[in-house]
Protein backbone atom coordinates (compact mmCIF):
# COMPACT_ATOMS: atom_id res chain seq x y z
CA UNK A 1 0.00 0.00 0.00
CA UNK A 2 1.43 3.61 -1.09
CA UNK A 3 0.32 6.24 1.85
CA UNK A 4 -0.08 10.03 0.54
CA UNK A 5 0.36 12.12 3.29
CA UNK A 6 -0.92 15.58 3.07
CA UNK A 7 0.08 18.26 5.90
CA UNK A 8 -2.64 20.70 7.19
CA UNK A 9 -6.38 21.15 6.44
CA UNK A 10 -7.02 24.19 5.40
CA UNK A 11 -8.35 25.43 2.05
CA UNK A 12 -5.48 23.78 0.48
CA UNK A 13 -5.21 20.36 2.09
CA UNK A 14 -8.61 19.91 1.93
CA UNK A 15 -9.30 20.45 -1.75
CA UNK A 16 -5.85 18.36 -2.51
CA UNK A 17 -7.46 15.29 -0.34
CA UNK A 18 -10.70 15.90 -1.52
CA UNK A 19 -9.84 15.95 -5.25
CA UNK A 20 -7.16 12.95 -4.73
CA UNK A 21 -9.55 10.74 -2.89
CA UNK A 22 -12.26 11.68 -5.95
CA UNK A 23 -9.94 10.65 -8.48
CA UNK A 24 -7.84 7.45 -7.08
CA UNK A 25 -11.30 6.22 -5.36
CA UNK A 26 -10.89 2.97 -6.65
CA UNK A 27 -7.73 2.10 -5.55
CA UNK A 28 -8.61 3.30 -2.40
CA UNK A 29 -11.18 1.24 -1.66
CA UNK A 30 -9.04 -1.77 -2.78
CA UNK A 31 -6.43 -0.71 -0.39
CA UNK A 32 -3.60 -0.18 -2.58
CA UNK A 33 -3.84 3.59 -1.37
CA UNK A 34 -4.71 5.39 1.45
CA UNK A 35 -4.49 9.36 2.00
CA UNK A 36 -4.16 10.58 5.57
CA UNK A 37 -4.43 14.41 6.36
CA UNK A 38 -3.02 15.88 9.85
CA UNK A 39 -4.47 19.02 11.32
CA UNK A 40 -4.51 19.92 15.35
CA UNK A 41 -7.37 22.09 14.85
CA UNK A 42 -11.03 20.71 14.38
CA UNK A 43 -12.31 23.61 13.01
CA UNK A 44 -12.03 24.89 9.23
CA UNK A 45 -11.93 28.59 9.21
CA UNK A 46 -13.50 30.73 6.06
CA UNK A 47 -10.96 32.91 6.19
CA UNK A 48 -11.86 35.31 3.49
CA UNK A 49 -15.22 36.24 6.43
CA UNK A 50 -12.71 37.48 8.49
CA UNK A 51 -12.43 40.96 6.80
CA UNK A 52 -16.16 41.63 7.51
CA UNK A 53 -16.09 40.88 11.40
CA UNK A 54 -14.55 44.04 12.72
CA UNK A 55 -17.58 45.64 10.33
CA UNK A 56 -20.40 43.52 11.94
CA UNK A 57 -21.32 42.15 8.96
CA UNK A 58 -20.58 38.56 9.56
CA UNK A 59 -19.82 36.67 12.57
CA UNK A 60 -18.01 33.65 14.17
CA UNK A 61 -20.87 31.23 13.17
CA UNK A 62 -21.05 31.91 9.84
CA UNK A 63 -17.39 31.25 8.84
CA UNK A 64 -16.50 28.18 10.83
CA UNK A 65 -17.43 24.76 10.77
CA UNK A 66 -16.58 21.10 11.95
CA UNK A 67 -13.59 20.11 10.08
CA UNK A 68 -14.18 16.51 9.79
CA UNK A 69 -17.42 16.87 7.57
CA UNK A 70 -15.32 18.84 4.92
CA UNK A 71 -13.12 15.43 3.73
CA UNK A 72 -14.08 12.99 1.70
CA UNK A 73 -15.28 9.87 3.95
CA UNK A 74 -12.11 7.76 2.31
CA UNK A 75 -9.45 10.49 3.77
CA UNK A 76 -7.82 9.37 7.30
CA UNK A 77 -8.15 12.47 9.31
CA UNK A 78 -5.13 12.45 12.37
CA UNK A 79 -5.53 15.71 14.74
CA UNK A 80 -2.10 16.37 15.85
CA UNK A 81 0.58 19.02 15.71
CA UNK A 82 3.26 18.04 13.50
CA UNK A 83 6.86 18.35 15.35
CA UNK A 84 9.06 17.66 12.67
CA UNK A 85 9.53 16.58 9.03
CA UNK A 86 12.76 13.95 8.06
CA UNK A 87 12.83 14.20 4.14
CA UNK A 88 15.52 11.85 3.77
CA UNK A 89 13.82 9.01 6.36
CA UNK A 90 10.00 9.79 4.23
CA UNK A 91 8.75 11.12 7.85
CA UNK A 92 6.73 13.16 10.22
CA UNK A 93 6.59 13.64 13.68
CA UNK A 94 3.79 14.47 15.86
CA UNK A 95 4.21 16.58 18.87
CA UNK A 96 3.46 13.13 20.96
CA UNK A 97 6.41 11.55 19.45
CA UNK A 98 4.36 9.23 17.15
CA UNK A 99 6.31 8.93 13.73
CA UNK A 100 4.35 8.70 10.73
CA UNK A 101 5.67 7.63 7.07
CA UNK A 102 5.00 8.29 3.55
CA UNK A 103 5.42 7.56 -0.04
CA UNK A 104 4.15 10.80 -1.13
CA UNK A 105 3.88 13.95 0.88
CA UNK A 106 1.49 17.51 0.24
CA UNK A 107 2.51 20.42 2.30
CA UNK A 108 -0.18 22.48 2.65
CA UNK A 109 0.25 23.92 6.27
CA UNK A 110 -0.78 27.35 5.10
CA UNK A 111 0.93 31.20 6.72
CA UNK A 112 1.50 31.69 10.14
CA UNK A 113 0.88 35.11 11.89
CA UNK A 114 4.40 36.08 13.94
CA UNK A 115 3.76 39.21 15.34
CA UNK A 116 6.30 38.84 17.71
CA UNK A 117 8.67 39.74 15.10
CA UNK A 118 8.14 42.79 14.75
CA UNK A 119 9.57 45.15 17.94
CA UNK A 120 6.99 46.20 20.43
CA UNK A 121 3.79 44.83 18.47
CA UNK A 122 2.87 42.56 21.37
CA UNK A 123 3.53 45.43 24.08
CA UNK A 124 0.89 47.01 26.08
CA UNK A 125 -1.00 48.10 23.34
CA UNK A 126 -1.91 44.80 21.71
CA UNK A 127 -5.52 44.19 21.21
CA UNK A 128 -6.28 47.79 22.64
CA UNK A 129 -4.59 49.97 20.51
CA UNK A 130 -2.88 47.88 18.62
CA UNK A 131 -5.13 44.91 15.76
CA UNK A 132 -4.88 42.59 13.60
CA UNK A 133 -7.85 41.03 11.54
CA UNK A 134 -6.07 37.76 10.08
CA UNK A 135 -7.22 35.40 12.78
CA UNK A 136 -10.78 35.25 14.39
CA UNK A 137 -9.38 36.07 17.90
CA UNK A 138 -8.09 38.98 16.53
CA UNK A 139 -10.55 40.50 13.97
CA UNK A 140 -13.15 39.94 16.92
CA UNK A 141 -11.24 41.96 18.76
CA UNK A 142 -10.60 44.81 16.42
CA UNK A 143 -15.00 44.73 15.70
CA UNK A 144 -14.90 46.00 19.58
CA UNK A 145 -12.24 48.40 19.13
CA UNK A 146 -13.73 50.08 16.12
CA UNK A 147 -17.38 50.05 17.66
CA UNK A 148 -15.51 52.23 20.67
CA UNK A 149 -13.51 54.36 18.19
CA UNK A 150 -15.06 57.71 18.43
CA UNK A 151 -12.23 59.75 16.08
CA UNK A 152 -8.43 60.33 15.55
CA UNK A 153 -5.43 58.56 13.39
CA UNK A 154 -6.54 55.23 12.12
CA UNK A 155 -3.54 53.72 10.50
CA UNK A 156 -3.40 50.15 8.02
CA UNK A 157 0.04 48.81 8.00
CA UNK A 158 1.51 45.66 6.20
CA UNK A 159 4.53 44.75 7.91
CA UNK A 160 6.38 42.51 5.27
CA UNK A 161 5.40 40.81 2.04
CA UNK A 162 4.29 37.87 1.47
CA UNK A 163 1.16 38.21 3.18
CA UNK A 164 -2.24 36.02 2.64
CA UNK A 165 -4.71 38.01 0.60
CA UNK A 166 -2.29 40.48 -0.03
CA UNK A 167 -5.69 42.75 -1.20
CA UNK A 168 -7.08 42.34 2.32
CA UNK A 169 -5.55 45.33 3.79
CA UNK A 170 -6.79 47.52 1.42
CA UNK A 171 -10.12 46.42 1.43
CA UNK A 172 -10.12 46.73 5.35
CA UNK A 173 -9.18 50.70 4.05
CA UNK A 174 -12.05 51.15 1.76
CA UNK A 175 -14.67 49.42 4.31
CA UNK A 176 -13.02 51.15 7.77
CA UNK A 177 -13.64 54.62 4.78
CA UNK A 178 -17.71 53.58 4.63
CA UNK A 179 -18.24 52.17 7.88
CA UNK A 180 -17.42 55.50 9.64
CA UNK A 181 -19.53 57.47 6.74
CA UNK A 182 -22.30 55.49 7.96
CA UNK A 183 -21.47 56.11 11.44
CA UNK A 184 -21.33 59.49 11.04
CA UNK A 185 -18.28 60.48 12.09
CA UNK A 186 -15.64 60.16 8.92
CA UNK A 187 -14.64 64.02 9.27
CA UNK A 188 -13.37 63.01 12.53
CA UNK A 189 -10.64 60.01 11.39
CA UNK A 190 -7.94 60.42 9.44
CA UNK A 191 -7.00 57.12 7.61
CA UNK A 192 -3.48 56.08 6.62
CA UNK A 193 -2.38 53.14 4.66
CA UNK A 194 1.53 52.47 5.22
CA UNK A 195 2.64 49.79 2.81
CA UNK A 196 6.59 48.22 2.30
CA UNK A 197 5.83 48.29 -1.39
CA UNK A 198 6.03 51.62 -3.67
CA UNK A 199 2.47 51.36 -4.66
CA UNK A 200 -0.49 50.19 -2.86
CA UNK A 201 -1.04 47.30 -4.97
CA UNK A 202 1.27 44.37 -5.66
CA UNK A 203 0.76 44.65 -8.96
CA UNK A 204 1.48 47.80 -11.03
CA UNK A 205 -0.84 48.00 -13.63
CA UNK A 206 -3.45 47.81 -10.82
CA UNK A 207 -1.93 50.12 -8.82
CA UNK A 208 -2.16 52.77 -11.61
CA UNK A 209 -5.60 51.82 -12.74
CA UNK A 210 -6.89 51.64 -9.50
CA UNK A 211 -4.93 54.55 -7.63
CA UNK A 212 -8.08 56.94 -7.65
CA UNK A 213 -9.74 55.16 -4.94
CA UNK A 214 -7.30 55.86 -2.87
CA UNK A 215 -7.47 59.84 -3.31
CA UNK A 216 -11.12 59.54 -4.01
CA UNK A 217 -11.73 58.26 -0.17
CA UNK A 218 -9.10 60.53 1.48
CA UNK A 219 -6.92 57.74 2.54
CA UNK A 220 -3.54 58.50 2.61
CA UNK A 221 -1.12 56.60 1.30
CA UNK A 222 2.53 56.04 2.57
CA UNK A 223 4.90 53.82 0.46
CA UNK A 224 8.08 51.87 0.72
CA UNK A 225 7.29 52.06 4.85
CA UNK A 226 9.57 49.10 6.59
CA UNK A 227 8.05 49.04 9.88
CA UNK A 228 10.73 48.60 12.77
CA UNK A 229 8.98 48.88 15.87
CA UNK A 230 6.01 49.59 17.60
CA UNK A 231 5.48 52.29 20.07
CA UNK A 232 2.66 52.60 21.88
CA UNK A 233 1.38 54.80 24.81
CA UNK A 234 -2.04 54.36 25.97
CA UNK A 235 -5.46 53.25 24.29
CA UNK A 236 -6.64 56.80 23.13
CA UNK A 237 -9.20 55.58 20.71
CA UNK A 238 -11.11 55.01 24.65
CA UNK A 239 -11.58 58.80 24.77
CA UNK A 240 -14.31 60.35 24.95
CA UNK A 241 -16.21 62.50 21.96
CA UNK A 242 -17.02 65.18 24.38
CA UNK A 243 -13.13 65.52 25.70
CA UNK A 244 -11.64 69.34 24.76
CA UNK A 245 -8.52 68.39 26.16
CA UNK A 246 -5.90 67.57 23.44
CA UNK A 247 -5.11 64.08 23.42
CA UNK A 248 -1.46 62.32 22.52
CA UNK A 249 -1.58 59.30 20.19
CA UNK A 250 -1.89 55.92 21.14
CA UNK A 251 1.12 55.46 19.51
CA UNK A 252 3.63 55.45 16.30
CA UNK A 253 4.67 53.32 13.68
CA UNK A 254 8.12 53.74 13.14
CA UNK A 255 10.18 52.50 10.02
CA UNK A 256 13.81 51.20 9.73
CA UNK A 257 14.82 55.16 8.62
CA UNK A 258 12.90 56.25 11.58
CA UNK A 259 9.75 57.73 9.45
CA UNK A 260 7.41 57.68 12.48
CA UNK A 261 3.07 57.43 11.61
CA UNK A 262 0.93 58.57 14.42
CA UNK A 263 -1.97 56.22 15.72
CA UNK A 264 -4.72 55.90 17.47
CA UNK A 265 -5.98 52.89 16.50
CA UNK A 266 -3.28 50.65 14.38
CA UNK A 267 -4.50 47.44 12.35
CA UNK A 268 -1.58 45.76 11.58
CA UNK A 269 -0.66 43.20 9.23
CA UNK A 270 1.94 41.00 11.28
CA UNK A 271 5.17 39.18 9.41
CA UNK A 272 3.75 35.56 7.92
CA UNK A 273 5.97 32.60 7.83
CA UNK A 274 5.25 29.20 6.82
CA UNK A 275 4.89 26.32 9.68
CA UNK A 276 7.80 26.26 12.00
CA UNK A 277 8.56 22.49 11.49
CA UNK A 278 9.58 23.39 7.94
CA UNK A 279 12.66 24.63 9.18
CA UNK A 280 13.43 21.42 10.53
CA UNK A 281 14.18 19.95 7.35
CA UNK A 282 17.32 21.13 6.03
CA UNK A 283 16.49 22.71 2.26
CA UNK A 284 12.89 22.14 2.39
CA UNK A 285 11.86 25.76 2.81
CA UNK A 286 13.31 28.61 2.58
CA UNK A 287 14.05 32.12 4.92
CA UNK A 288 10.72 32.36 6.12
CA UNK A 289 9.64 28.64 6.19
CA UNK A 290 8.12 28.54 3.18
CA UNK A 291 8.63 25.56 1.14
CA UNK A 292 10.26 25.92 -2.02
CA UNK A 293 8.72 24.67 -5.37
CA UNK A 294 9.25 24.65 -8.72
CA UNK A 295 6.61 27.37 -9.81
CA UNK A 296 4.80 25.43 -12.75
CA UNK A 297 4.58 21.70 -11.10
CA UNK A 298 4.52 22.32 -7.21
CA UNK A 299 7.31 19.68 -6.82
CA UNK A 300 9.79 20.45 -3.72
CA UNK A 301 12.96 22.01 -4.69
CA UNK A 302 14.02 19.55 -1.59
CA UNK A 303 12.99 15.87 -2.98
CA UNK A 304 11.02 14.24 -5.71
CA UNK A 305 8.28 12.79 -3.11
CA UNK A 306 7.41 16.27 -2.01
CA UNK A 307 5.02 18.96 -2.80
CA UNK A 308 3.37 21.80 -1.27
CA UNK A 309 0.53 24.51 -2.23
CA UNK A 310 -1.61 27.24 -1.16
CA UNK A 311 -0.09 29.82 1.36
CA UNK A 312 2.81 27.42 2.26
CA UNK A 313 4.75 27.45 -1.06
CA UNK A 314 6.92 30.00 -2.10
CA UNK A 315 5.60 30.52 -5.67
CA UNK A 316 5.76 34.05 -6.86
CA UNK A 317 1.71 34.70 -6.58
CA UNK A 318 -0.65 35.59 -4.19
CA UNK A 319 -1.50 33.74 -1.22
CA UNK A 320 -5.11 33.23 -1.86
CA UNK A 321 -7.80 31.21 -1.82
CA UNK A 322 -8.23 30.92 -5.59
CA UNK A 323 -4.61 29.81 -6.21
CA UNK A 324 -5.14 27.18 -4.01
CA UNK A 325 -8.04 25.68 -6.23
CA UNK A 326 -6.09 26.43 -9.23
CA UNK A 327 -2.72 24.55 -8.28
CA UNK A 328 -4.85 21.32 -6.96
CA UNK A 329 -6.18 21.22 -10.05
CA UNK A 330 -2.67 21.11 -11.35
CA UNK A 331 -1.58 19.15 -8.64
CA UNK A 332 -4.21 16.41 -9.01
CA UNK A 333 -2.72 15.69 -12.02
CA UNK A 334 0.94 15.58 -11.00
CA UNK A 335 0.38 13.63 -8.05
CA UNK A 336 -1.55 10.69 -10.59
CA UNK A 337 1.32 10.82 -13.05
CA UNK A 338 3.96 10.35 -9.81
CA UNK A 339 2.28 7.25 -8.87
CA UNK A 340 2.24 5.93 -12.43
CA UNK A 341 5.60 6.62 -12.97
CA UNK A 342 5.09 9.42 -15.36
CA UNK A 343 7.04 12.65 -16.45
CA UNK A 344 5.04 15.83 -14.51
CA UNK A 345 3.33 18.48 -16.47
CA UNK A 346 4.01 22.36 -15.67
CA UNK A 347 0.83 23.38 -15.73
CA UNK A 348 0.33 25.92 -12.99
CA UNK A 349 0.56 29.38 -14.58
CA UNK A 350 0.28 31.51 -11.40
CA UNK A 351 -3.44 32.32 -12.15
CA UNK A 352 -4.73 34.31 -9.31
CA UNK A 353 -8.27 35.92 -8.92
CA UNK A 354 -10.00 37.92 -6.43
CA UNK A 355 -12.54 40.17 -5.47
CA UNK A 356 -11.69 43.32 -3.92
CA UNK A 357 -14.07 45.34 -1.66
CA UNK A 358 -14.50 49.01 -2.30
CA UNK A 359 -16.74 49.65 0.14
CA UNK A 360 -20.36 51.03 0.01
CA UNK A 361 -21.48 47.86 -1.52
CA UNK A 362 -19.36 47.68 -4.56
CA UNK A 363 -16.46 45.72 -5.28
CA UNK A 364 -13.82 44.82 -8.38
CA UNK A 365 -12.06 42.08 -9.73
CA UNK A 366 -8.70 40.81 -10.64
CA UNK A 367 -7.65 38.12 -12.89
CA UNK A 368 -3.90 37.89 -13.41
CA UNK A 369 -0.79 34.77 -13.73
CA UNK A 370 2.75 34.77 -13.84
CA UNK A 371 3.58 36.85 -17.39
CA UNK A 372 -0.10 38.93 -17.13
CA UNK A 373 -1.12 41.38 -14.98
CA UNK A 374 -4.68 42.05 -14.23
CA UNK A 375 -6.32 43.44 -17.41
CA UNK A 376 -9.88 44.91 -18.05
CA UNK A 377 -12.35 42.78 -19.59
CA UNK A 378 -14.68 40.53 -18.75
CA UNK A 379 -15.12 37.35 -16.77
CA UNK A 380 -15.17 34.29 -17.00
CA UNK A 381 -16.61 34.23 -20.08
CA UNK A 382 -15.50 36.79 -23.27
CA UNK A 383 -19.10 38.32 -23.09
CA UNK A 384 -18.79 39.00 -18.91
CA UNK A 385 -20.84 38.90 -17.05
CA UNK A 386 -18.43 40.01 -14.50
CA UNK A 387 -16.58 43.67 -15.78
CA UNK A 388 -13.06 43.14 -14.15
CA UNK A 389 -10.93 45.99 -12.76
CA UNK A 390 -14.23 47.74 -12.73
CA UNK A 391 -16.31 48.89 -9.71
CA UNK A 392 -19.30 47.49 -10.12
CA UNK A 393 -22.26 46.31 -7.56
CA UNK A 394 -22.45 43.09 -9.55
CA UNK A 395 -18.67 42.53 -8.10
CA UNK A 396 -20.07 42.79 -4.38
CA UNK A 397 -22.50 39.98 -4.78
CA UNK A 398 -19.82 37.89 -6.25
CA UNK A 399 -17.70 38.58 -3.21
CA UNK A 400 -20.97 37.41 -1.13
CA UNK A 401 -21.95 34.59 -2.76
CA UNK A 402 -18.61 33.36 -2.72
CA UNK A 403 -18.74 32.19 0.86
CA UNK A 404 -21.22 29.52 -0.34
CA UNK A 405 -19.43 28.65 -3.63
CA UNK A 406 -16.37 27.85 -0.79
CA UNK A 407 -18.29 25.34 1.30
CA UNK A 408 -20.17 23.36 -1.24
CA UNK A 409 -17.61 23.83 -4.77
CA UNK A 410 -14.55 24.75 -3.94
CA UNK A 411 -13.56 22.83 -1.00
CA UNK A 412 -15.03 19.63 -2.32
CA UNK A 413 -12.65 19.94 -5.44
CA UNK A 414 -15.06 20.56 -7.56
CA UNK A 415 -13.98 22.44 -11.07
CA UNK A 416 -16.13 26.04 -11.56
CA UNK A 417 -17.68 26.27 -14.78
CA UNK A 418 -15.98 28.39 -17.05
CA UNK A 419 -12.86 29.56 -14.73
CA UNK A 420 -10.00 27.25 -15.68
CA UNK A 421 -6.25 26.81 -13.92
CA UNK A 422 -5.07 28.15 -16.31
CA UNK A 423 -5.72 31.99 -17.34
CA UNK A 424 -7.93 32.70 -20.26
CA UNK A 425 -7.21 35.54 -22.72
CA UNK A 426 -10.56 35.48 -24.18
CA UNK A 427 -12.43 38.44 -22.83
CA UNK A 428 -9.71 40.59 -21.35
CA UNK A 429 -8.45 43.37 -23.58
CA UNK A 430 -4.41 42.85 -23.98
CA UNK A 431 -2.41 45.80 -24.08
CA UNK A 432 -1.00 46.66 -27.62
CA UNK A 433 2.43 45.11 -28.23
CA UNK A 434 5.62 48.10 -28.51
CA UNK A 435 6.04 49.57 -31.30
CA UNK A 436 2.44 48.78 -33.13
Amino acid sequence: MRHILILGAGTAGTVMANRLSRRLRSQLRAGRINITVIDPDPTHLYQPGLLFIPFQESFRERITRDRAPTLDRDVRLVAAEIAAMDPDHDTVTLADGTVMSYDLCIVATGARLVPEETEGMMGPGWRESVHEFYSLEGAEKLGYALHCFVGGKLVINVVEMPIKCPVAPLEFAFLADAYFTNCGIRDKVEITYATPLDGAFTKPTAAQSLSYLLEQKGIRLETEFNTGRIETTSPAWETAATSTEPRPPAGELVSWDERRIPFDLLVTVPVHKGAAFIATAAGLGDAMDFVMVDPHTLQSQRKANIFALGDAANCPTSKAGSVAHFQAEVLEENIVRMLDGRALEPGFDGHANCFIETGHRKALLIDFNYDTEPLPGMFPYAWGPVPLLKESRLNHLGKLAFRHAYWNRLLPGRDFPGIEAQMKRSGKRMPAAVGS
